[in-house]
């Protein structure tokens, strides 16, 4: 979805770029000045240094051999390529001797450094421009006149002494190679900053324009997930950006909430469907008890199986309740350190005289004390469920019913195996099926029961970062509780 300039900016995207694009503008004009204003500080410093050493080299010639030897020396170095200015007049400021044709006014009046740059011609220069440039009234001033009144030649600094016989010397350099120096510089700058410039919006131009059409995708993903299409999902793109992880993430958040949804459709679905019959049941037997002239032990007995039948819907429901925080990742239950070891004695314990009524055998075999970080009531539940249906479902075993706890360490995980001999379930549909809520298998019809008990083992499990695995036997079933050895919660 293509977007105006006005919209465009008023995203957050374009007003971070445009801050940056304005800081950086400051920060490049700054580092401009600065580094004109350093270079042209270097070679004012570089300059006044050559001509202190000009002055030394020329003191010292005056010292050697007077006047005659410094104009001497002065002719000599002033008809040098690349000559600095060399000048020397006399007490009134008429040049006698140098390189120097003209000065701006009032440059030989003060001793020292000149404090700001002056204009001077060298010599030879103004009868070069009055060849070119022909006056054709003699009396007219000169263009070189002229430069002497006030227009700009050239610009030098200097430094101005006196003699010991009052004449003047001046030694002093030419601006014009600094002055390129700088504008050379700064031209460098400009380009290389005006490039950078360039290149950041054209990154910002292309890497922003990408980063809208991530956003409007998401939006766009976003719209229809709030349409109710709870199946859509957050575009991800592989780059594994920012863009990508946070997809990522509200991605799993979605599968979560489609996983919660289709839970609770299910325990709707399992209300309606599987808590019919017994309801059903309670209203047809308390019919029937009105129905009929009946004795007071009629009516208790009938109250007392309405009481079992109430007691026992509401064991389901709480195993529904139950279930569906566990799934949720939400319990009032607290973890602590569990010592499975205990945990498997104290369940085999309790269902000892059972088994034994039943004709079973339960045996254990816990080879070291494991603990693990959870609950140990909730752990026991799901222990005792899973042992109470090895119980029921290996009393049709062909040979002697036989149920085995077994405790083990396999790889990183710990394992709490509960393994009958009955007749177990051969098909891989029916295991998986079996740990869904209310699932009871044909061969299970017979035996009493909600279809519960596997289930709420599985949330248990879940709960605790661990697996539910319904594995063949050979002959019967083996019930594996896998939890992590280091858990994490």
């Amino acid at each position: 979805m293509a977007l105006s300039m006005p919209a465009i900016m008023k995203t957050t995207a374009a007003r971070l770029s445009a801050l940056y694009l304005l800081l950086f503008a400051i920060c490049a004009v700054l580092l401009v000045f600065y580094m004109t204003s350093l270079s042209a500080r270097m070679l004012t410093g570089q300059t006044q240094e050559t001509i202190n050493d000009e002055v030394l080299g020329l003191a010292r010639a005056y010292q050697r051999g007077g006047l005659p030897l410094l104009v001497r020396v002065v002719e000599q170095r002033s008809r040098q390529p690349g000559a600095n200015l060399y000048l020397i007049a006399d007490t009134n400021g008429q040049i006698l001797t140098g390189n120097v044709q003209s000065l701006e006014p009032g440059v030989l009046e003060a001793e020292g450094w000149t404090t700001e740059p002056f204009s001077y011609r060298r010599f030879g220069e103004g009868e070069l421009e009055r060849q070119r440039n022909p006056v054709a009234d003699p009396n007219e001033p000169s263009q070189s006149e002229v430069q002497v009144e006030g227009e700009k030649g050239h610009n030098a600094i200097a430094l101005v002494l006196r003699l010991p016989n009052q004449m003047i010397m001046l030694v002093g350099r030419d601006l014009g190679e600094p002055e390129r120096f700088r504008a050379v510089i700064r031209r460098a700058l400009m380009l290389a900053l005006g490039m950078m410039a360039l290149g950041g919006l054209l990154i910002w131009f292309f890497v922003g324009r990408a980063a809208l059409k991530r956003i409007d995708s998401v939006s766009e993903a976003s719209r229809r997930i709030m349409g109710g299409d709870l199946s859509g999902r957050l575009p991800v793109t592989g780059a594994g950006d920012e863009f990508d992880r946070l997809s990522e993430n509200l991605n799993s958040m979605l599968a979560r909430i489609a996983t919660l949804n289709e839970g609770l459709k299910q325990v709707s679905d399992n209300i309606a469907h599987d808590l019919k019959t017994p309801l059903t049941r309670l209203r047809n037997r308390a019919e029937a008890t009105l129905s009929g002239k009946h004795n007071p032990t009629d009516y208790r007995q009938a109250l007392e199986a309405t009481i079992a039948e109430s007691d026992q819907l509401i064991r389901t429901f709480n195993a529904i309740l139950m279930i569906s925080r566990l799934e949720a990742g939400y319990s009032s239950e607290s973890t602590s350190r569990v010592d499975l070891a205990a945990s498997v004695r104290d369940v085999v314990e309790l269902y000892e005289p059972v088994a034994e009524e039943a004709g079973v055998t339960l045996e254990t075999s816990v080879q070291d004390a494991f603990a693990v970080e959870g609950n140990r009531e909730l752990i026991g539940q799901a222990l005792s469920n899973i042992v109470d249906n090895a119980i029921k479902y290996s009393t049709d075993s062909t040979s002697k019913p036989t149920v085995r706890v077994t405790l083990d360490r396999v790889g990183s995980e710990i394992r709490l195996s509960v393994t009958d001999n009955g007749q177990g379930i051969p098909d891989d549909a029916d295991r998986a099926r079996a740990t869904e809520r209310f699932v009871r298998l044909e061969k299970s019809r017979s035996q009493p029961g909600s279809g519960l008990g596997l289930s709420l083992a599985k949330a248990i499990m879940t709960f605790h970062n661990g697996r539910l695995d319904l594995l063949p036997a050979d002959p019967g079933l083996s019930v594996v509780m896998s939890f992590p050895e280091r858990e994490d919660r």
